[in-house]
C-alpha cells in the first residue's frame, strides 16, 4: 500500500461543551489537526483531556440536547458539523468506523457475535443473510479468531477480553472504512495480546490503506504505531508533531512530564518522575496556560504570564508546534539539563 499526502480528515477549531447543573463543561477547545490517508495520528493525554470527546464529536455520537459542537470537521470534502444526522449516520460504520474502549459494553450482551456482525454489514449493504454471514466469518478469520463458525454463534460474555477486542476490530473494518478511530484499543489487555492487536491494526492498515486516529495514554503504543502525535491537556492541543519529534525533541512541559513518567531502560533509575498535582476542572479552567498550576517551570517566565495569558500554539520547527511561554532557548536548556527526550 502506497501512502499519499492526501488529507482525508481535516479538523479545524473543534470545540465541544456540555451544559450541566454545575455549569458549562468545556471538554474540547479549538482543536485542529489533519489525518492523511494510510497514516496514523495518535491523540495522547491523561483521562479527561478531551481525547475521546473530540472523536465522538467527529462520529456524530454526542447528544444534541446537552452537547454543543462548533468548528469544522471535513471528511473527504464533506462537512460533518451541522450536517444532516442521517448523512452522518450513513458514513458511520461504512466509511468511518470506531473501535470503542470497552468491547464488553460496546457489544450487545443479548445478541450473538454473528448476528451483530451481520447487522453491521446489512445496515450499509443490500446483501442476503448468507452473504453477510460469510463476510462476518471472513473478517473474524482475518483478525485472527479461531473456530470462526463456533464464535459466530457465541455471545460476547463467552469470549476473552482479547477475543472481544478482535471482534470489535472486525466489526469496525467489516465495511472497509477509510477512517478508523481506535479509542484505547489495548486497554486492560495483557502485553502479549496488546502486541497482537497492534500488529493486527498495522497489517490491516497496510492492506486496506485505512487512516487511523489512535486515542491512547500509552506512549509505548504511540511509538509503535503512530506517524503523527497530538498531545492534549485540559481540552486543548498543547503539542503537535511527527512521532519522532515528540520523543526526541519535545517542546512542552506537559509532554516532558508524560515522557518522564514512563520507565526507560537506558536510564539508571528505580523511580519514575510523576507530574505533580491534578488535571484542571473542565468547569473552572485556569485563566492562563492550562498546565500552569502543575508546571515546575512557570517561574522562569516573567510577569506571571503563565497564570494570566493562554499561550498560542506556535510553530517550533517544520511540522512541530507547542503551546508554551518558555522561549526556545529556555526549552533547549531545560531539556539538556533534565535529559528530556531520547538521544539519537
Amino acid at each position: 500500500m502506497t501512502q499519499t499526502n492526501e488529507v482525508l480528515l481535516s479538523v479545524r477549531n473543534l470545540s465541544v461543551s456540555f451544559t450541566t447543573e454545575d455549569g458549562e463543561v468545556n471538554a474540547v477547545s479549538n482543536v485542529s489537526y489533519d489525518v492523511r490517508r494510510g497514516q496514523t495520528l495518535a491523540i495522547v493525554g491523561e483521562s479527561g483531556s478531551g481525547k475521546s470527546v473530540s472523536s465522538l464529536a467527529i462520529m456524530g455520537l454526542l447528544s444534541g440536547k446537552s452537547a454543543h459542537v462548533s468548528g469544522e470537521v471535513e471528511f473527504d470534502g464533506q462537512q460533518l458539523v451541522g450536517a444532516d444526522p442521517e448523512d452522518v449516520r450513513k458514513l458511520r460504520g461504512s466509511r468511518i468506523a470506531m473501535i470503542f474502549q470497552d468491547p464488553l459494553s460496546a457489544l450487545h450482551p443479548y445478541y450473538k457475535i454473528g448476528d451483530q456482525l451481520i447487522e453491521a454489514v446489512q445496515v450499509h449493504n443490500k446483501v442476503s443473510d448468507a452473504d453477510a454471514r460469510k463476510r462476518a466469518a471472513e473478517m473474524l478469520d482475518r483478525v485472527g479468531i479461531p473456530s470462526v463458525e463456533q464464535r459466530l454463534d457465541e455471545y460476547p460474555h463467552q469470549l476473552s477480553g482479547g477475543m472481544r477486542q478482535r471482534v470489535m476490530i472486525a466489526m469496525a473494518l467489516i465495511n472497509d472504512p477509510e477512517l478508523l478511530i481506535a479509542d484505547e484499543p489495548t486497554t486492560a489487555l495483557d502485553v502479549t495480546v496488546q502486541a497482537q492487536i497492534l500488529d493486527l491494526l498495522r497489517d490491516l492498515q497496510k492492506e486496506f490503506g485505512t487512516a487511523i486516529v489512535l486515542i491512547t495514554h500509552d506512549l509505548g503504543v504511540v511509538a509503535d504505531l503512530a506517524d503523527d502525535v497530538m498531545v492534549m491537556y485540559g481540552g486543548s492541543a498543547v503539542e503537535q508533531a511527527p512521532v519522532r519529534e515528540i520523543f526526541y525533541q519535545p517542546q512542552m512541559p506537559y509532554t516532558w512530564g508524560l515522557l518522564a513518567s514512563i520507565p526507560q531502560v537506558h536510564v539508571d533509575s528505580t523511580r519514575l518522575d510523576p507530574i505533580p498535582g491534578n488535571p484542571p476542572s473542565l468547569i473552572n479552567m485556569p485563566t492562563g496556560c492550562v498546565f500552569a498550576p502543575r508546571c515546575t517551570y512557570k517561574n522562569q517566565v516573567p510577569n506571571n504570564l503563565c497564570a494570566t495569558t493562554k499561550p498560542d500554539l506556535e510553530t517550533t520547527s517544520s511540522g512541530h508546534s507547542a503551546r508554551c511561554h518558555l522561549t526556545a532557548a529556555q526549552r533547549d536548556a531545560i531539556r539538556l539539563e533534565k535529559n528530556i527526550g531520547r538521544s539519537n
